[in-house]
């Protein structure tokens, strides 16, 4: 079995859409008049969520019309948050079959599929023709893939000549054994974090100056600690949240990231490159 289909089947439960749904009714939601923000705590499935998104998308030189690739869409979220809030022309792509499907149905739901739409495939082989895209983002979703250099070179064969590709990845701070499982996989096998500085050696070697980069890891502490501020001593879940997107064991996958981070092990970090001439 591959690697992708390991990756796959650690995000596939089967019965996604349907949590979804119940969750928004005992959120107090309507399924049938939703807003994109009502989706915001389910569907933005990387550290920070809607938050994050929002504090990196100025990074991205967004704007009216212009055609945005998102890798490793997930259900959606961000690439409706970009069309909505910066009026671009969003393509996900993303190799969980169900993400695909759930990310359509929830677009229909919200009447934005002349804006977004979604195609199921890999990041290493994308079926695009090349210098499509404006700007490529990356978001949580380059732990899931060991082949990085030919992840990079092959959104630079897609993105036009200076064109920005946005990365907001968890990485590789200091050696050590993480503790799984974690969101991005349950086990090491298909874990392949590396450092900020192999991300900038891997993306110069594929055509990219890399313009902007920062460590996150003081924002994720904080977030962590508010969560603990807001609510002491308690283990409780909104009914709303990405664990509906994690399945069952999303309370254990929480805590162990949170102890790798706190243990320095990894952090969210944030990466813009710009596209070179060919």
């Amino acid at each position: 079995m591959s690697i992708e289909t390991h990756v796959a089947e650690h995000y596939t439960q089967g019965t996604l859409e349907q949590r979804i749904l119940t969750a928004l009714r005992e959120a107090g939601k309507d399924p049938d008049r939703l807003d994109p923000d009502d989706l915001a705590p389910v569907d933005e499935f990387h550290h920070g969520g809607r938050s994050a998104t929002a504090a990196f998308a100025p990074r991205l030189e967004l704007r009216p019309g212009i055609h945005l690739l998102e890798i490793g869409s997930g259900i959606g979220g961000p690439a409706r948050y970009f069309a909505r809030y910066h009026g671009c022309r969003v393509t996900g792509i993303d190799l969980t079959e169900e993400f695909i499907v759930v990310s359509r149905a929830l677009t229909r739901r919200l009447g934005m599929e002349g804006q977004v739409s979604f195609e199921q495939g890999s990041a290493l082989s994308m079926p695009f023709s090349a210098a499509t895209f404006d700007v490529a983002t990356l978001l949580h979703v380059g732990m899931n893939i060991a082949e990085k250099a030919r992840l990079f070179a092959e959104v630079r064969r897609v993105l036009k000549p200076g064109g920005l590709f946005g990365i907001y990845d968890q990485m590789r701070e200091a050696d050590g054994d993480l503790t799984f499982p974690v969101p991005w996989a349950s086990v090491p096998q298909t874990s392949f974090v590396e450092t900020p500085a192999t991300y900038k050696r891997l993306l110069t070697e594929s055509g990219f100056e890399v313009i902007w980069e920062r460590s996150c890891r003081e924002d994720a502490l904080a977030s962590f600690n508010q969560q603990t501020a807001a609510k002491p001593g308690s283990t409780a879940l909104p009914p709303l949240g990405v664990q509906v997107t994690m399945g069952l064991s999303a309370a254990e996958k929480m805590a162990n990231h949170r102890s790798n981070i706190e243990r320095g092990l990894v952090a969210p970090n944030e990466i813009v490159a710009r596209a070179a001439a060919p």
